[in-house]
């Protein structure tokens, strides 16, 4: 190996890729240790229906999943890829971020290692969610934010819109934050892009981007906005006061990263080089106030955290260059060491028994977000277990009926989580597709089905005796190890007094 390339190897570039692939095999290597996620199992149904819109996420996430699942089958390593791969170009484009501020290797190399050893972050790229998309399509707009800066070229507004436009297919919340950057560009110096043809390109090409889905948004009247609004009415979602939000920030993102993170928000604003970057510092205020008043999820904010990590990086590459070298070294151990002792209590790497234990010992209880009864594992572990399970016994029930009734049953789920499950695991057990009230599975209707014979999942029945002529508990989907909500008895209903496709309507589930 020549002096040339063994120095490019060790440079802030050459440890970043190398960090970056660490993470990539560690999510490939973890993706089969439980089972198929909740989400995961809608966002392949979506898949089957591939629309320019759903009534809970833009279509992005849809088509990634239809890709997926036409690339690798069935294979959880193979639809948890992308996702990892998306978490691995996070990591890259951090180090990035750093060496664009004008960071070292340190900067650029410490930048990387806080973004793996992200608690949130370990637990979204481990799933095929919309989730494991956004931070890196965050940090692609922040890029060319700083490209802007640094080279005076107004032509990286262009690709800003490229990207936001990307976002607003992959999930709304980014729509915050382009909000957040006009105003900050209004409070500062950068306003003079506002002025410019470019950053209008950019709005116009975002808007494009998004205008299949508008379309659809406008069509079936804004569902999204339904679904929040009913949201908010059941209070599923946990609300955090001011304090205690701020408080969730630190442990989310891990403790040991928190000094580093306001470290470079404060860099952004009082630094001799990072006063030029100001405008990201306001973008990152300006989304911390507007998620306490709107009181959005603990998690909303994790999308922005690569840019204060790569500008703390920078700022403590600079305090520590002529002095105090040491401190790098320390900070950067204690930063890794943090990630070994948190990565079981997010990641599948012990066995459920063994997680349960570890967590316990720990005495760590990771801040919730929603309030969902789950069990002796955290929500983000729980949705991973008993799917396949309630899969099978529901196919027992189906399989006990005869040729000519099974030619007539439906499998009418209450939740996507369940409905999502009979279609991912059905065809192994012979079973048909799946009716649903809730969410896109609502607009997919009752398919060409009557009514006459319905198995119902996940209900107490006393509803259905008032639709069917007989219901009879036949059996019972539980598993240890999933949510206690997830618990439910299953029924056989006969004779539903009325039509099935003018009921419909009437039992649309938006929540």
């Amino acid at each position: 190996m020549s002096a040339r390339s063994t120095s490019r190897f060790f440079s802030g570039e050459g440890v970043v890729l190398v960090l970056a692939g660490a993470k990539l095999i560690f999510h490939l290597l973890t993706a089969g240790r439980y089972g198929i996620f909740r989400d995961e199992l809608y966002y392949l149904a979506c898949g089957e229906h591939l629309d320019c819109g759903y009534v809970d996420q833009p279509p992005l996430i849809a088509l990634v999943a239809w890709t997926a699942r036409h690339l690798f089958g069935d294979w959880l390593p193979g639809l948890r890829f992308f996702p990892a791969l998306a978490g691995a170009a996070t990591v890259w484009l951090a180090g990035k971020l750093a060496r664009e501020m004008g960071g070292g290797t340190f900067a650029q190399v410490l930048a990387a290692l806080a973004v793996i050893c992200v608690p949130i972050y370990l637990v979204m790229h481990h799933w095929l969610t919309m989730n494991a998309f956004e931070p890196l399509v965050w940090m692609a707009c922040v890029w060319c934010i700083i490209r802007a800066i640094n080279r005076d070229d107004a032509c990286y507004w262009i690709w800003f819109g490229v990207f936001t436009g990307v976002g607003m297919e992959t999930k709304y919340g980014i729509a915050f934050f382009v909000v957040t950057v006009v105003i900050g560009l209004v409070l500062t110096r950068e306003r003079r892009f506002l002025v410019k043809k470019q950053f209008w390109i950019g709005a116009a090409i975002a808007f494009l981007i998004f205008l299949p889905n508008l379309i659809w948004l406008i069509r079936h009247d804004f569902p999204f906005l339904e679904l929040m609004r009913n949201i908010r009415q059941t209070h599923r979602d946990v609300v955090r006061g001011p304090i205690a939000f701020l408080l969730d920030q630190a442990q989310i993102m891990n403790p040991i990263l928190f000094p580093l993170w306001l470290g470079g928000l404060i860099w952004l604003f009082l630094g001799h080089e990072g006063r030029r970057f100001r405008v990201l510092g306001i973008v990152y205020i300006v989304l911390l106030a507007t998620f306490i008043v709107l009181r959005g999820k603990n998690y909303y904010l994790a999308s922005i955290y690569p840019l204060l990590f790569a500008a703390g990086a920078v700022g403590l590459e600079n305090i520590t260059n002529t002095r105090g070298r040491s401190v790098r070294a320390v900070y950067a151990i204690l930063v890794l060491a943090s990630a070994v002792i948190l990565a079981p209590t997010v990641s599948p790497i012990l066995s459920p028994e063994g997680a349960i234990a570890y967590q316990k010992k720990l005495g760590f209880e990771p801040p919730k977000a929603e309030n969902q009864p789950t069990g002796p594992l955290p929500q983000y572990f729980a949705d991973e277990f008993g799917w396949e399970e309630m899969a099978r016994e529901t196919a027992r029930v189906y399989k006990s009926l005869s040729p000519e009734e099974q030619s007539r049953t439906v499998i009418f789920a209450n939740s996507y989580g369940q409905a999502g499950a009979i279609d991912f695991f059905g065809p192994r057990f012979g079973l048909p597709k799946s009716i649903c009230n809730h969410q896109s599975y609502w607009l997919w209707g009752p398919r060409d089905y009557d009514g006459s014979i319905v198995i119902v999942l996940g209900s107490d029945g006393s509803g259905d005796r008032e639709h069917f002529r007989s219901v009879e508990a036949v059996g019972r989907a539980e598993h240890p190890y999933s949510r206690r909500d997830e618990h439910f008895d299953i029924f056989l209903c006969r004779g539903l007094t009325g039509d099935l496709h003018q009921f419909w309507p009437r039992i649309k589930k938006y929540d």
